[in-house]
């Protein structure tokens, strides 16, 4: 049996178009509720072997709150995006927008003096390559969407590029199995679906 790792979107801290690069912020009351909502749904998961999570105080409170008490791994952190953490896509845009467009068309690019999304990519692939490679091993991962988002770009071998079309929904599921330099998508579906009011 392969390596087995499913990684768990944290929940919200913000409605979709107020997210911010690099977002510190914990948790809003939709988060919680929507957390509440599939804990059911996710709490086996805390069965796996290994537990973890990215640094943000979203991830670690979703974990926490699934019941997974899981580790912080510095190299599931988000993306580093210098002078435009903090920003929303819109107000980098407002500022810098050639710039905006530089980054969004080249994956080598770091128009914003941070990380570019290639090396991004290979930081989290990085990581899934060094997990461990004992038979049938069960890892949980609580992770930033783009975190996510740019694991499975690395398990599938796909163009950068495809990060940009990739959408990780709060509280979905999504499971790479296999092992270094080999790894299989297999979808586990979305836990939570937000009411539409």
């Amino acid at each position: 049996m392969p390596l087995r790792v499913t990684f768990v979107a944290a929940a919200r801290s913000s409605p979709l178009l107020a997210e911010r690069f690099q977002d510190d912020r914990p948790l809003d009351q939709a988060g919680w509720d929507a957390v509440q909502q599939v804990a059911a749904d996710l709490l086996p998961l805390a069965a796996a072997d290994l537990r973890y999570c990215s640094p943000t105080p979203r991830s670690r409170a979703t974990g926490d709150a699934l019941g997974y008490a899981p580790l912080v791994q510095l190299a599931l952190r988000d993306c580093d995006m210098g002078r435009w953490r903090g920003l929303t896509l819109g107000e980098a845009m407002a500022r810098e927008p050639s710039l905006v467009d530089a980054w969004l068309a080249d994956p080598r690019s770091t128009p914003h003096g941070g990380e570019s999304l290639l090396a991004f990519i290979g930081r989290v692939g990085g990581w899934l390559d060094t997990r461990p490679v004992e038979e049938g091993c069960r890892i949980v991962a609580v992770a930033e969407p783009s975190v996510i988002r740019a694991a499975l770009v690395y398990a599938l071998k796909a163009p950068p590029s495809t990060y940009w079309n990739i959408d990780v929904r709060p509280l979905s599921t999504t499971t790479v199995t296999g092992r270094a330099g080999r790894w299989n998508l297999r979808f586990d579906g979305t836990a939570y679906q937000p009411s539409r009011a």
